[in-house]
């Protein structure tokens, strides 16, 4: 990292019309904006099923199987209050307490009974605050299937608007297949079965790993963050399998091409440098890259359009590089590319 910059550096002005609210029809006929890392090239491309263009015989496509669990729950007073609430993750082995995000909390006192607005049976008391975050415990063990009875999908707060029957599909991947995230793996949304079949059919490999996403994902670097290089932690997990694949892969000198922000955290975090090998294993991961440090894990990147001054943008930057990054973004918004998490998307190359 270069000390004399900051994160205003990382920063571009975004006027809201330009944030996909909703998807676009087909999912693999968003735009896709290639970008050459050795020659600078752009390249606008009409729709993402294209990418076959730009895929070779041999590429691996690593994505993230995990899928979004319904985490949006309205909690209720006995009075009828309602206090919207994302479930981030529970805290002990039992799956009682629970910590979150809880709106008009200060409303709330220690020892307040909330009840999930779809449930007659569960019960949670509100028991303080850590940060930013809340602290719920419950009487009884609180899982998966409670969440898909209880909640929503949590759809990004920046789309300001409440989840709808489409979301339920559309924002999952077709790869979607471990609950435990609350928020989905947006690279991986442009992608239909039937892309996915024709560019099997053309000799390109999709390997799975496992990023449980957590909220963070959503909220803007601090300095302290930048300086420090701290980042939330985040449940991964990679088969002996997938890793065995992929250092086969590597031996052979064929690419290897993160499908999206979400899997490339998990190869830069299970390759070992030293000896230029991947490592099957599962674990939190809370690693943090920015310009200056070096990508050795892929070749390739297939990625939304990320926020201002967050880590998912500084990720990127770290890829390509600070100038090319702001280069493509600056490009996108000329060419009125839509942005985040139902947004178009690019390949990094």
């Amino acid at each position: 990292m270069n000390l004399e910059e900051t994160l205003a550096d990382y920063d571009f002005p975004l006027d809201e019309s330009r944030i996909a609210k909703f998807p676009v029809a087909t999912r693999d006929e968003s735009k896709l904006l290639v970008l050459n890392r050795n020659s600078g090239q752009i390249t606008d491309i009409a729709q993402f099923k294209q990418i076959e263009s730009y895929l070779v015989p041999g590429d691996v496509l690593v994505y993230n199987e995990t899928k979004v669990s319904k985490r949006r729950v309205f909690l209720s007073t006995p009075r009828g209050r309602i206090h919207e609430s994302v479930f981030i993750e529970s805290r002990d082995p039992e799956g009682k307490e629970w910590i979150c995000i809880l709106k008009n909390r200060k409303k709330l006192k220690l020892g307040d009974v909330l009840f999930p607005s779809a449930s007659e049976n569960h019960f949670c008391i509100y028991s303080g605050n850590e940060g930013d975050l809340s602290i719920l415990q419950f009487k009884e063990k609180v899982d998966e299937i409670d969440f898909e009875i209880w909640g929503n999908i949590p759809i990004p707060p920046y789309l300001k608007r409440m989840a709808t029957k489409e979301d339920e599909e559309r924002y999952q991947t077709i790869f979607a297949k471990q609950l435990g995230s609350v928020a989905a793996p947006t690279a991986g949304l442009h992608f239909t079965e039937s892309l996915r079949a024709k560019l099997e059919g053309n000799g390109v490999q999709f390997l799975p790993v496992q990023l449980q996403i957590g909220y963070g994902t959503f909220q803007p670097l601090n300095e302290e963050q930048w300086q420090e290089k701290k980042l939330h932690k985040e449940t991964f997990e990679v088969t002996a399998e997938t890793a065995t694949i992929l250092n086969g892969a590597r031996k052979e000198g064929r690419r290897i091409i993160s499908v999206g922000t979400t899997s490339l955290r998990v190869l830069e975090t299970i390759f070992e440098k030293e000896n230029q090998v991947y490592v099957a294993g599962k674990g939190e991961t809370d690693i943090f890259m920015s310009p200056g440090d070096i990508i050795f894990s892929v070749q390739g990147l297939i990625t939304n359009f990320h926020l201002p001054r967050s880590s998912l943008l500084l990720l990127v930057s770290t890829f390509v590089g600070k100038e090319l990054t702001m280069k493509a973004y600056h490009h996108a918004l000329e060419k009125n590319y839509r942005f985040y998490s139902y947004g178009d998307a690019m390949l990094l190359v």
